[in-house]
């Protein structure tokens, strides 16, 4: 093997440790450890640490907290340190974690490294957001940083830097000239992890490809040619550095991990519980009356507030289906500049699906109003932001710009609903526009254009088949989800994880246009799916910032417009209520309500619009009726799942290999960034830069920051909203149905087996009895059957307490 392909094949090997990034304008929430989810949660957080530097546990006054407040169960604490050998009392536990902390000492040498390489970086990989472009970077990073390397005073004058080879791996070879090889992969791993947040997104772009990667490529490989020339020049050691034994950090370790696993088992006890009382009842409590109208809305956690308050309306059910509402579709809106995945990042897009204006009119005046923001927008965002422009913009703008500043700042909420009256008379693209979900016999780039009579049938019968629906109202609503605010880099991380981080109403637009298809229901009666001929399919959307609903339903026939008419008026009065809810957890008055959030959605000054997914700890799937009655406190994702319908597992499988995956990253994500907000999450807005419309600073320059930034996580400094926990997963269903997925799914089983997230089951063929994944495919049955113990059959694999 020649070393230029040593050389690949190395840093491909040691790249496995640094997570994805993706560009903020479409955030999607993923384990920043998830090159090591193939070892054990505690080794992996050990290694990550002593790699990327980041906390790996909770901080010792969290846990205290959460002690104090009762949310800690003492005797749980006092079994899982007596497991590891700790005997003490656990408040002196924590204050022997106070007295020892791992303290880094800086790199100036690195540092001087860093600073030239990000920002040559940040300006190559700029996504149309600079005024003035990097020259030469058609050619790639590599070629274009040779061009201007000898023009930056900052880039030393000596060693490889002042002359660098014409091809990357040369420059990778020469400086790694004098160590073994059998160190190359310690090295590339350490230099890919010295800034983390830029190599994720070169690992995430060049593995993704997409326009920008093509206009301008970039590669680990170059990156790393760039960086080892600096260190070079700079003369910067790259041994790897060789770990010093702890003892009393390790132990420190090892009782927060106690502390962590009893606060998990705390909290799993009680949602498992309260599943398994549920299930007992499950049959009884089942209606088979039909309901005025079905809303599917999306598993996000903060579905499960406003599907509560939806429910207390009338006679409404709800269900919970994975936002994208499992069409893998890339998306190009009607005057979107650039099409955008509506899919999970686990999943590629199959179809390409295009918004195609339907009404003349409507288009036109859709296109006259955007024309002129657009132009004016334009004219603003250059005169303020060119060098050459900006201050004679401000000083001539006067006091028109100043008076604007004031109206932002002192009534956001005015000055919301003087945008919402203007948006009002502008038709929105779904009044004009329909889903080209026809198949097209033509292809966008590798994507046909369009969905084929049989997978319309599929995605239908999927559906319904996941959510065990057996009967339709007159209304069957398929509710995506977006956000809304102002002023924030992070948006898209409000938006449906599900999509990518794009809103998630085209989706069930797309859906619901194909439910409608007459020739799709003729498909589905054959499978034993029976829609009655006055069910109608509806597509909307909830704002999770306001909690407002807004229904897509324009080719709604008359004959449903009461219908209509009084969901809307129900879906006003769940807003008032939800609205109500989710103001208290921010610390508000609950009674500022909707006018509050609203508020909240259009202040720019505002660093928590709304709280996100903070919070999510469990997911349950199972039927609707296991929760209904019960206040999660939207902490719980719901996957709404009926095993009775579901004979061969093949819902469930889908349900465990997807929407279970992309659910433990949201929870990784949220865990690590709350733990350590520096190293895993993206610091404080107050302090962020962003850069490049691919990711934010903290400051004016450094890495790119990866996670979600404090305000969306902390109540207060050093108080987290966000209760730090690993997922805590529920299943309604055969524990052998379980264990069979779990066998042909691998990856799934490896989550599992080294404690990324934990698996309980409560099987109702089993008298309810709970069971809970011990590892390698066995199970652990709850001490207490929630049925007679003698009604218990064995049960193969399964281990007693």
């Amino acid at each position: 093997m020649s070393t230029e392909h040593t050389i690949e094949n190395s840093i491909e090997k040691a790249a496995t440790t640094v997570g994805s990034v993706w560009p903020i304008h479409s955030f999607v929430t993923a384990n920043p450890l998830s090159g090591f989810e193939d070892t054990p949660f505690e080794q992996a957080v050990r290694q990550a640490g002593e790699l990327l530097g980041g906390r790996g546990y909770p901080d010792p006054g969290t846990f205290r907290t959460a002690l104090e407040d009762g949310r800690i169960d003492r005797e749980v604490l006092a079994t899982e340190l007596a497991e590891r050998g700790f005997e003490a009392d656990p408040e002196a536990l924590l204050d022997r974690m106070d007295a020892t902390a791992r303290t880094e000492t800086p790199d100036t040498a690195s540092e001087r490294v860093d600073h030239v390489l990000t920002k040559w970086l940040s300006v190559f990989l700029d996504e149309g957001h600079a005024e003035w472009a990097m020259p030469d970077r058609e050619e790639g990073f590599y070629i274009a940083f040779r061009a201007v390397a000898s023009h930056d005073s900052h880039v030393p004058e000596t060693g490889i830097v002042a002359d660098l080879p014409e091809r990357p791996c040369d420059a990778i070879e020469a400086v790694l000239e004098e160590y073994p090889e059998s160190q190359w992969v310690p090295i590339f791993e350490e230099q890919l992890a010295a800034l983390p947040g830029w190599t994720g997104f070169i690992k995430q772009r060049a593995a993704d490809g997409g326009n920008w990667q093509s206009m301008y490529p970039i590669t680990l490989v170059e990156y790393l040619a760039v960086r080892f020339a600096l260190c070079d020049g700079f003369g910067v050691d790259i041994e790897p550095a060789v770990g010093q034994a702890n003892t009393e950090a390790d132990a420190c370790d090892d009782i927060a991990a106690a502390f962590l696993g009893a606060w998990e088992r705390s909290y799993r006890s009680e949602l498992v519980e309260g599943v398994a009382v549920e299930s007992q009842s499950l049959t009884e409590s089942k209606s088979t009356s039909r309901p005025d109208a079905q809303l599917v809305f999306c598993i996000d956690t903060r579905s499960e507030v406003i599907r509560r308050h939806v429910e207390a309306t009338g006679d409404y059910e709800t269900h919970g289906y994975a936002g994208f509402f499992g069409v893998p579709m890339e998306y190009q809106g009607y005057d979107a500049e650039r099409s955008v995945n509506a899919c999970p990042p686990i999943v590629d897009p199959q179809h390409r699906i295009t918004e195609m204006p339907t009404d003349d009119e409507a288009t036109a005046s859709h296109d006259r109003w955007s024309r002129l923001r657009g132009a004016a927008g334009d004219v603003i965002e250059t005169l303020s932001t060119n060098p050459a422009t900006a201050f004679g913009f401000v000083e001539n703008a006067g006091s028109g710009y100043g008076l604007s500043l004031v109206a932002r700042t002192l009534v956001p909420g005015r000055l919301n609903d003087v945008f919402d009256a203007a948006d009002d008379a502008v038709p929105g693209e779904h009044e004009f526009c329909d889903p080209l979900v026809d198949y097209q016999h033509t292809y966008a780039g590798d994507l046909p254009v369009g969905l084929t009579h049989d997978e319309k049938v599929e995605y239908a019968a999927t559906a319904f088949e996941l959510m065990g629906i057996e009967q339709f109202g007159r209304l069957f609503v398929f509710v995506g989800h977006a956000s809304e605010t102002t002023n924030n880099p992070y948006d898209s991380s409000l938006d449906c994880g599900a999509c990518a981080g794009n809103p998630g109403g085209p989706n069930a637009r797309v859906l619901a246009a194909i439910c409608n298809d007459d020739a799709v229901q003729i498909a589905l009666r054959e499978r034993g799916i029976e829609i009655p001929e006055d069910t109608v399919f509806v597509a909307g959307e909830h704002n999770t910032t306001t909690d407002e609903i807004e229904l897509f339903d324009d080719s709604v026939p008359e004959s449903h417009a009461a219908d209509i008419k009084k969901l809307r008026r129900d879906l006003a009065a769940a807003r008032e209520g939800s609205a109500a809810e989710r103001i208290a957890s921010m610390g508000t008055d609950g009674t500022a309500g909707v006018t509050e959030i609203e508020r909240r959605a259009a202040d720019w000054a505002e660093t928590r619009p709304e709280w996100g997914l903070a919070g999510n700890a469990g997911f349950v799937i199972g039927p609707r009726e296991l929760t209904s009655d019960r206040d999660l406190d939207g902490r719980a994702f719901l996957h709404s799942y009926d095993y009775t319908m579901d004979p061969d597992g093949d819902a469930l499988e889908a349900i465990l290999t997807g929407p279970l995956v992309v659910t433990q990253w949201i929870n990784a994500q949220y865990y690590f960034s709350t733990v350590d907000p520096a190293v895993y999450g993206s610091g404080s807005k107050i302090t962020h830069n962003p850069v490049g419309n691919v990711g934010v600073y903290q400051g004016n320059g450094g890495d790119l920051m990866t996670g979600l930034p404090i305000q969306s996580l902390f109540a207060a400094d050093d108080v987290p909203y966000h209760q730090p926990l690993r997922l805590s997963t529920v299943v309604h269903a055969p524990v052998d149905r379980v264990t069979d997925v779990l066998t042909e799914h691998e990856e799934v089983q490896e989550l599992l087996d080294n404690d990324w997230l934990s698996l309980s089951v409560v099987d109702p063929t089993q008298d309810h009895r709970v069971f809970h994944y011990d590892g390698q495919l066995a199970w652990t049955p709850a001490s207490e059957p929630i049925a007679d113990e003698s009604a218990v059959p064995e049960t193969p694999a399964v281990a007693d307490d």
